[in-house]
């Protein structure tokens, strides 16, 4: 196993309201080796982004981080002053967006936003050295020297997110959060992203965080594959590993979610709705929608156990390796 750049150890994240705590993210761990991506997936309301967007402590109240460690190459995170937060964002960890016509400046030209970031971290450079820099961020996602003078609604949500990238790596970071960035583009366009994503990762040496709901697009992109569900880590392991022999009901019914060129026209979905992250029940969170559910599931939560080598899990039929 690689050293790992980022560790992650029994984080919780709630967001606190009248009626009690909701629990977005409950005792997760994991760790991103050095160079390599993790893929977080799992339904809408599972907590995946919320767990990215507590790692980069851009989560204001009510919500808040309860407890745990974020290491990010030996420092952490959860310890830092605002400031230093501040300044850790886009030299140590970045963010590419989720939504890239949201998060970039309708007024400012697209030149003025790519080295916004590296200002506001105390860059200075010559005229000469903005425009270079303007050159080399856009050449790197592969789009023209023209974009510089745009605005963003002269793009297209392609280009947008090529953008968002570009001003992600601009201080090549150790780490990057990468928050569903395909989910607003065409699958065409979601392979050419993913790709060139891919690709600054082996040529900058930069690690990744993935998060998505395509299992799919998870198996061709990332290395390790963490499922997560109300909340909670369900499985954790190789991405090779997890895809061929699933251990985790939920993950072997999110693997059956996708569709099948011999199957055109059947879809298989998950039948049921995730539990109330307020007032969870006892037990496995998972056990009322579960196909292979066990008297002791409603009663006792399952322990995180290594079940294979490298192959974590959180469920009742699993015993430790």
């Amino acid at each position: 196993m690689n050293e790992p750049i980022l560790t992650v150890r029994n984080m919780r994240f709630y967001y606190h309201t009248e009626a009690g705590p909701v629990k977005a993210v409950d005792d997760v761990s994991f760790l991103v080796e050095r160079g390599k991506t993790l893929g977080l997936v799992g339904e809408s309301g599972c907590g995946k982004s919320t767990a990215a967007m507590a790692i980069m402590r851009l989560l204001k109240p009510p919500g808040k981080l309860e407890s745990g460690e974020i290491l990010l190459d030996g420092i952490d995170l959860a310890k830092l002053s605002e400031e230093e937060m501040r300044q850790a964002r886009l030299r140590g960890i970045s963010l590419i967006p989720q939504g890239s016509m949201n998060s970039l400046n309708p007024v400012l030209r697209i030149k003025s936003q790519l080295l916004d970031g590296l200002l506001d971290h105390g860059e200075t450079m010559t005229g000469a050295e903005k425009l270079a820099m303007i050159k080399e961020l856009l050449e790197e996602v592969e789009l023209p020297v023209s974009v510089a003078g745009m605005f963003p609604h002269e793009l297209s949500g392609g280009m947008k997110q090529r953008v968002c990238i570009a001003i992600a790596i601009s201080m090549k970071p150790k780490l990057v959060v990468a928050d569903e960035p395909t989910s607003a583009l065409d699958v065409v366009v979601q392979r050419q992203t993913i790709a060139t994503i891919e690709r600054l990762r082996q040529e900058m040496g930069i690690s990744i965080i993935l998060i998505g709901h395509d299992m799919g697009l998870m198996a061709q992109s990332v290395d390790h594959l963490g499922v997560m569900y109300a909340g909670q880590l369900a499985e954790l392991g190789g991405m090779v590993d997890v895809l061929k022999d699933p251990l985790h009901p939920y993950t072997k019914l999110l693997i059956k979610t996708l569709p099948l060129l011999a199957e055109r026209g059947h879809f298989e979905g998950i039948p049921g709705i995730t539990p109330s992250l307020l007032n969870p029940p006892g037990g496995c969170l998972f056990a009322s929608r579960c196909p292979s559910v066990l008297p002791i599931c409603s009663k006792e939560k399952p322990i995180w156990i290594e079940a294979q080598k490298g192959h974590c899990v959180a469920c009742h039929l699993c015993k430790e390796n």
